[in-house]
């Protein structure tokens, strides 16, 4: 059965939230900033007010402050989404902005119960054993983000497109983890698990320095085919999104997707460089996912004249 976005409510929106949802959402993200602005009007504002939502959590996260009060902090905003979700305006913007979307759309809060457990995992130490463990926090804190996009531009296929939504989010925050070694570690952080730093060789004193070395590359060949695959899996449900959600959604996965080409492009030097893509090359691949998925019209004239006639006859008293 599809799932479609409720009905719109006779809720006025809060502008001045939602401009503030919009700025986090084009400062902190240029590419998801990209594709929400293919979304209608309504459904983007409601992206930009999750987006902003979660940067809030990631940024205190991230703060850098003592972990018993950036854990105090992390439990307030968990209960400010949790406010919103009952249907209580907050006096913060993203109090304001995320009750609205919780109104009008049907984003699930155990995805932000996922998301927030996930940052307790930042809390805790980014330092993870196994790929599994790795798997689970790109689970919580991106994966499951398609859960809460999903509901809003509305789509088919059920538990299939959550679960292609759920591969495509891990595979994105993947890619961040790809790009961003040498910055991470520069912070203290180094998300690449353990074993596998054993099983290829892989120094940490050597990526310390800064030194790329063929380990080290294989290594990230690895984990480049890994997110690969789960962007494979994720692109098989975006056909299922309803609407113009699905051209959001394959831009901002065609633009992610393009950092793993860069990263192999600077010889998988990400301690030293951080790999981006162009504006140009951000255009051309944006034209190219709106022609792929966009329905083709069909130039045949005689299939224009047997389709007016079929239209003609069911018209017909």
């Amino acid at each position: 059965m599809p799932s479609h976005p409720l009905a719109p409510l006779t809720i006025s929106p809060p502008t001045s939230a939602l401009n503030w949802c919009r700025e986090v959402t084009r400062t902190h993200s240029h590419t998801f900033y990209r594709g929400s602005l293919l979304y209608p009007p309504g459904q983007r504002e409601a992206v930009w007010a999750v987006y902003a939502a979660c940067r809030v959590g990631d940024d205190i996260a991230d703060s850098g402050r003592p972990v018993t009060q950036a854990q105090t902090d992390l439990d307030g905003w968990w209960a400010q989404v949790q406010a919103a979700h009952a249907g209580e305006v907050g006096q913060n913007e993203m109090g304001q902005a995320l009750a609205w979307a919780f109104a009008r759309y049907p984003v699930p809060l155990s995805a932000f119960a996922e998301l927030y457990a996930g940052f307790c995992m930042d809390l805790a130490g980014q330092h993870y054993s196994t790929l599994a463990d790795l798997e689970l926090y790109c689970r919580r804190v991106a994966g499951v983000v398609g859960f809460m996009i999903a509901p809003i531009g509305g789509y088919r296929g059920g538990k299939d497109t959550l679960r292609a939504a759920l591969a495509l989010g891990k595979a994105m925050q993947l890619t961040n983890i790809l790009r961003d070694v040498g910055e991470d570690l520069r912070l203290g952080r180094l998300y690449l698990p353990a074993e596998l730093l054993d099983e290829y060789g892989v120094d940490v004193a050597d990526l310390q320095a800064g030194r790329v070395t063929s380990q080290y590359r294989a290594l990230l060949q690895h984990l480049t085919a890994l997110a690969r695959e789960w962007y494979a899996q994720g692109w098989r449900g975006i056909p299922q999104l309803e609407g113009r959600a699905k051209y959001g959604v394959a831009v901002a996965a065609r633009l992610y997707a393009e950092i793993l080409d860069e990263v192999a492009a600077n010889n998988y030097d990400n301690l030293t460089q951080r790999a981006y893509v162009a504006g140009r090359r951000k255009l051309w691949l944006t034209l190219h996912e709106l022609h792929e998925h966009h329905p083709r019209p069909d130039l045949c004239p005689l299939n224009w004249v047997a389709g007016s006639y079929a239209r003609l006859r069911s018209a017909r008293p």
